[in-house]
């Protein structure tokens, strides 16, 4: 079972939990990094994906995490972000002896019988995902925030703008823009705008929207553009993906 819900405190910050039933589980880019804790490796950071990652799990595995909106997981971590591109890396290799203290209060709040994340209500009263949300508001208090051209650049790229565009309403050439952009999402504008006109197009395809449609309001060529586009970057069709087996929520 798979929920989220809104981190407060960080602006377009999502808290989510997963009880795995096992298998195999297709976790899309997003240009976000995630701070997890799982059942079986303990605190671990997910860095931006490039393409889908595949996640397997057994049974019963628990996962709790925090969803950094892109441009965000920077500030929080403490390093670009194209360092942990297409990786999942212990809290430990980025944050030394402080990943044990975070480790000890997580665990410790699930080990409590109902403090389970649930919901915001939970947290408040101290749910493992509060710490995740507790943690990560300090990292960025300490370091004044995230950069603010990563919350304007992805904007604009949802929107469906151009990396031309983009790089003159924020004021940098495309160039810097480049640079910028990898530092704090991992990889350049145009690799994020794609993923994010993919995410767009799916979420138009799951409410209800025909293939065809989709792929005219995102701003693909045409249903063959969008196919391709798609399975370049999720391995399989947009078919499949909005297949009820190919549909599963993402974890890990």
């Amino acid at each position: 079972m798979y929920r989220e819900w809104g981190a407060a405190g960080i602006p377009g910050g999502v808290l989510w939990s997963s009880v795995s039933g096992g298998g195999e589980t297709r976790v899309l880019p997003d240009g976000c990094l995630d701070l997890l804790w799982s059942s079986r490796a303990g605190l671990l950071v997910a860095g931006p994906d490039r393409t889908a990652h595949l996640s397997r799990s057994a049974p019963g595995d628990r996962w709790i995490g925090l969803r950094l909106p892109p441009g965000t997981g920077p500030a929080v971590f403490g390093v670009p972000a194209e360092e942990l591109r297409d990786r999942r890396v212990p809290l430990a290799d980025l944050w030394g002896r402080a990943a044990a203290e975070v480790t000890e209060r997580v665990e410790t709040a699930i080990a409590v019988p109902g403090r389970e994340a649930r919901t915001d209500a939970d947290d408040e009263a101290g749910g493992a995902t509060a710490v995740l949300t507790r943690v990560a508001r300090d990292r960025l208090r300490a370091a004044g925030g995230p950069d603010p051209l990563g919350a304007r650049v992805a904007a604009r790229l949802a929107a469906g703008a151009t990396v031309a565009a983009t790089a003159a309403e924020v004021g940098l050439g495309e160039r810097a823009l480049h640079r910028r952009s990898r530092a704090l999402f991992g990889y350049g504008p145009k690799t994020l705008a794609r993923i994010l006109r993919m995410r767009r197009a799916l979420d138009l395809a799951r409410a209800g929207a025909p293939l065809a449609e989709v792929a005219v309001r995102s701003g693909y060529a045409d249903q063959a553009h969008l196919t391709r586009e798609v399975r370049e970057l999720a391995g399989v069709p947009p078919t499949r993906l909005l297949a009820p087996a190919g549909n599963r929520p993402s974890a890990g």
